[in-house]
Formats: structure tokens, C-alpha cells, sequence
């Protein structure tokens, strides 16, 4: 594995995880939400033991198992469920975006925990991001906070599932590197992620909503496995590049994921976003790149 190809893989990886809201979304639509993300997750997981193994649990910490696997599969369910319960995919693409406040703050953490440095871009960078996020809410009719709280309170449950898996994620790429001492549990943390939808699934009563005909059925599996493959190779992917690709190179073109998150979600969900929603996505990646500048050596 040279350097090219693991830097190539990172590339390919940022740009699999850009399509993934979008794939998650149009499943669960088929599926339902609750549904539709379990059997994501579960095939997902499938993928990974195929291309990486399985390694026996008490090979890794315990502390990692347990604090790690609760913060992965908080994000990965909160993230799921907010774009499937979103009203209609403007707004999921709006909660798929509101996700990307987590560069931001994983930096805020790292440096509030002192385990990094910055300077004093950090401030500016946060105050881009939460602008960004303010001005898609508001629908590029002022920043009025009654109006932002108005927009929000059309689906809390999506907003704040997507807040708070942003912070989920952030918490847990503060923590999974001391936690981890040099293993990687990605394959019992996505069986975990889908044990946990599945619960969810049988604990809420609801049915899967799958198309009764035979027309439809396929192109419901092929979403499926789009979407398990998008999630697994891309992880797959970054872990390989993170050893032997650019990693300064890669971490500056994963800094603009919410611009190219958004340009392939308006392309498979066939959905049209207005010149606000642009200035806000552009404005959550200027806050992030900020942060990213800040704490840079």
C-alpha cells in the first residue's frame, strides 16, 4: 500500500460517506425509518466481518467496548432515525447538514479537555458553523430567533436527533483513541448499532413497510445494498488510508464534506435547494476549516 493509493482510498471514502444521508434516506422511505436503518446497519456489518474478520471481544478493551460502542451506536442511531423521520427530503437534507457541525466541535472538545492547542481562529470558527446552521433554519429570512425556533419546531425530534448525534460523534472522536490503545472494534460496533435499531424496532410494535409488489422490490434492494456498501467500505476505506495515506491532504478534503454531502443528496433525492441553504452549507465548512486552521501546528 503506497501513499497514492492510501490517500486515494481516503478520497473514496470521504466521497462513499457523502452519499450515505442521501441512500439512508431514500431506503427508509421503503422501509420505514426505524426498519429501514436496522436492516442498513445489519447488512453493513455483514460486509465489514467479510472484508475485515471478526476479532474475538476480549481482544480489545474493555472500557473501549463499552464507552466507545455506546457513543458509536448513539450517533449512528441518532443520525439514522433523523433522516428517516424527517417530514420530506428538503428537510432530511437539512438535518443531513446539520450533522456536519461535528469538526467543529471535536475541536471545541479537544481543546476544552486540553488535549490540543489553538489559536484564536477556533472562536471564529464556531461562530461560522452555528451562523451556517442558523441561516438554513431560518430559511434566509433574517436571523430572527423566534423565526429559527418556529422552522426548528416544525420536527424537533429530527433537529435534535441530528444535534445530538453531532455531539455524540464529536465525544467519541475525542475518546476512541486513548480508549482504543491501538485497536479498531468497527465490526462490533456497527452488530451493536443494528442489535440496537432491531430493539428498537421490536419495542416500538411497528411493521416494516415494504413494497407489496414484485416490481417494486427490487429496486428496494438494491438501495439496501447501496446503502450497507456505502456505510461499510467507507469505513473500511478511511481506516486503511488513516495508515498509509496523506492524512493533512485528507483531513482538509473531509472539512469540506457538508458542501459535497449536500450537492449528492440534491442529486439522488432529485431535490432543488434554495440559494439560502447553499450560503448556510457554505458557511458550516468555512467554521469547520476554521477550527481545522486553528489547531493546526
Amino acid at each position: 500500500m503506497t501513499q497514492t493509493k492510501g490517500t486515494l482510498l481516503g478520497l473514496a471514502a470521504i466521497g462513499l460517506w457523502s452519499t450515505a444521508p442521501s441512500l439512508i434516506r431514500l431506503f427508509s422511505e421503503t422501509a420505514g425509518a426505524v426498519a429501514g436503518a436496522a436492516m442498513i446497519y445489519t447488512l453493513a456489518s455483514v460486509m465489514l466481518v467479510a472484508l475485515r474478520g471478526w476479532t474475538p471481544l476480549r481482544q480489545y478493551p474493555r472500557r473501549y467496548l463499552l464507552i466507545g460502542g455506546a457513543l458509536f451506536a448513539g450517533y449512528e442511531v441518532a443520525l439514522a432515525l433523523a433522516l428517516g423521520y424527517a417530514q420530506d427530503r428538503t428537510q432530511a437534507i437539512e438535518v443531513g447538514l446539520l450533522n456536519y457541525l461535528w469538526p467543529c466541535l471535536t475541536v471545541a472538545l479537544m481543546v476544552l479537555s486540553g488535549r490540543q492547542r489553538a489559536t484564536v481562529w477556533l472562536a471564529p470558527g464556531l461562530l461560522l458553523s452555528l451562523l451556517g446552521v442558523a441561516w438554513i433554519l431560518s430559511g434566509g429570512e433574517g436571523l430572527s430567533l423566534a423565526h429559527i425556533a418556529a422552522n426548528a419546531a416544525r420536527n424537533p425530534v429530527s433537529y435534535g436527533l441530528a444535534a445530538g448525534g453531532a455531539l455524540l460523534w464529536a465525544t467519541y472522536c475525542c475518546a476512541a483513541k486513548p480508549l482504543s490503545q491501538g485497536t479498531d472494534a468497527i465490526a462490533p460496533f456497527f452488530v451493536l448499532t443494528s442489535v440496537v435499531l432491531w430493539l428498537k424496532f421490536a419495542l416500538s410494535g411497528m411493521s416494516v413497510d415494504a413494497a407489496s409488489s414484485s416490481a417494486s422490490l427490487w429496486p428496494a434492494a438494491g438501495l439496501l445494498c447501496a446503502a450497507a456498501a456505502v456505510m461499510a467500505l467507507g469505513y473500511a476505506s478511511w481506516n486503511r488510508a488513516l495508515a498509509h495515506g496523506n492524512l493533512a491532504l485528507l483531513a482538509a478534503v473531509s472539512y469540506a464534506a457538508p458542501v459535497l454531502s449536500s450537492a449528492f443528496s440534491a442529486a439522488i433525492l432529485r431535490t432543488a435547494l434554495t440559494a439560502s441553504f447553499w450560503q448556510g452549507a457554505a458557511l458550516v465548512t468555512a467554521g469547520s476549516l476554521c477550527c481545522w486552521w486553528a489547531t493546526r501546528k
